[in-house]
């Protein structure tokens, strides 16, 4: 009977997941992400704090991350365990670590490996785990992802007793409450979580002054994301297994920014935050937000996190890019009070042959073209020679940057790219925005899928550089 109950409550669980997951497919906004950011959560790679998320981490790139959060015993001897480790009686203030390292391959899989409990090996021993997570729509849907994944974790053993018996739980530290078969309840099974989860990613407001951009993610889960439901002193609430964060990613210069972040793991409510320097994170959070105190699990927490990023394609740190909105002056702009008309004519007939320039803003606009070789914008017909700095085309470009102008690599996305042959003249419609290096957007054929083998830089307006990784 408790297991025809347990399946009835993990099927309604995945039931109530699928609106969650269908609400994303239809309200996530069209368009080019611009997720320049990549956050790494307290044991599993990359997500938000315990939370995952449906994007992997870019080919060949690897973190490294520690966190540890202080945790208060309250010295509850549960349901008769022996004493030793926490939950076996005394009372105290440990401060708990954990570790992981993670690696992507092909843009599609994310995997790595966790060691849990490192302060004292002795109290109930480290815990040893691994993680993965496949992306099964990269590139096509612009903006949203999907992914499967799993964490796998041992099981302590306080002295080599009861191993397999007493479960990882999801902070990560022995406790000799947590068993497999508690009396009276259900099973207890936190070795293995699979999960599946959606992610969207909606791009910041180009009026803003500042780059930013947001993520939201919700799923399912089995294993630690759901076992544990009907013990008191394991929970205040539990959603059986339906899991949802937000992250909001704003950037500081050219190759810092700053991550806010909030989630619900099923059980706990979360908050941190997290600077990024050029590929080195640093950051705090807390944990367990909603809850009263009554127990280790049902207490606040606070912590500090850190994590290495490094892009192996670029062979040093990953460095975020600054995805600042570039200037723009709408065309036609009526000269300022620079030209000083001596008489009044008659606006000259059209003169020239009409062409089109494609801008940096993902616009085209029509020009004319005289057999001089000048170029006439606006109503007017009115010469770029002529008028000098007083109208500028929309959008930001390449030309008079030191790293154009130096022939240097640009980094995109974890790879370099190279600029090859002369610059070419590109249609608005047939490209579109795929990212922004050093305030210049980047674009990329409609057609291609990321990765992309080339982008398209522009150098100023209708001209555009060729860059292949």
């Amino acid at each position: 009977m408790a297991a025809r109950r347990d399946r009835r409550e993990h099927s309604g669980a995945g039931c109530r997941a699928v609106p969650v997951l269908v609400a994303l497919l239809l309200f996530v906004r069209p368009g080019a992400a611009q997720s320049n950011s990549t956050v790494t959560t307290l044991r599993y790679g990359s997500g938000l704090l315990d939370v995952p998320v449906a994007t992997v981490l870019p080919h060949l790139t690897i973190t490294a991350a520690y966190s540890g959060f202080g945790l208060a015993r309250h010295g509850t001897r549960g349901s008769g365990r022996p004493d030793g480790g926490h939950g076996g009686g005394g009372k105290g203030t440990s401060w708990l670590s954990d570790g992981s390292v993670a690696i992507g391959f092909f843009d599609r899989l994310e995997a790595g490996a966790t060691l849990q409990h490192l302060a004292d090996a002795r109290d109930g021993g480290r815990l040893v785990g691994g993680f993965g997570r496949l992306s099964l729509l990269p590139g096509s849907l612009r903006r949203l992802h999907v992914a499967v994944g799993a964490r796998y974790v041992t099981s302590p053993s306080f002295g080599g007793r009861d191993r397999g018996e007493i479960q990882p739980n999801r902070l990560g530290f022995p406790d000799a409450r947590v068993v497999r078969d508690p009396p009276g309840q259900r099973k207890f099974r936190g070795n293995l979580s699979p999960y599946i989860v959606a992610t969207a990613e909606l791009p910041g407001l180009e009026a803003m002054p500042f780059g930013y951009d947001m993520t939201l993610s919700a799923g399912w889960g089995g294993g630690l994301f759901s076992a544990g439901g009907d013990l008191d002193f394991y929970r205040e609430t539990t959603t059986g297994g339906l899991f949802a964060g937000s992250a909001l990613h704003v950037d500081l210069g050219t190759a810092a920014g700053v991550s806010l972040m909030a989630e619900f793991n099923g059980f706990d409510v979360n908050a941190g935050v997290r600077f990024d320097f050029g590929g080195v994170q640093l950051g705090a959070f807390s944990l367990g937000m909603n809850h009263d105190g009554s127990s280790e699990f049902r207490s606040r927490k606070f912590g500090v996190a850190g994590s290495v990023a490094v892009c192996t394609g670029a062979l040093g740190l990953c460095r975020r890019r600054s995805d600042a909105p570039a200037d723009t002056v709408t065309l036609p702009a009526p000269p300022p009070d620079t030209v000083v008309l001596e008489r009044a004519v008659e606006p000259p007939a059209p003169t020239g042959t009409p062409a089109t320039l494609c801008l940096s803003t993902g616009e085209n606009v029509q020009v004319w073209l005289t057999a001089a070789g000048d170029t006439l914008v606006g109503p007017g017909r009115v010469s770029l020679d002529a008028v000098g700095p007083t109208v500028v085309l929309a959008g930001g470009y390449a030309e008079g940057r030191d790293w154009f102008e130096e022939g240097e690599a640009i980094e995109f996305a974890g790879r370099n790219y190279r600029r090859r042959g002369a610059a070419v003249r590109a249609d608005c419609d047939d490209i579109e925005r795929a990212g922004r290096y050093d305030g210049v957007p980047l674009f990329a054929d409609r057609a291609a899928e990321a990765p992309f083998d080339f982008v398209y830089v522009p150098v100023r307006p209708g001209l555009w550089a060729r860059y292949e990784n």
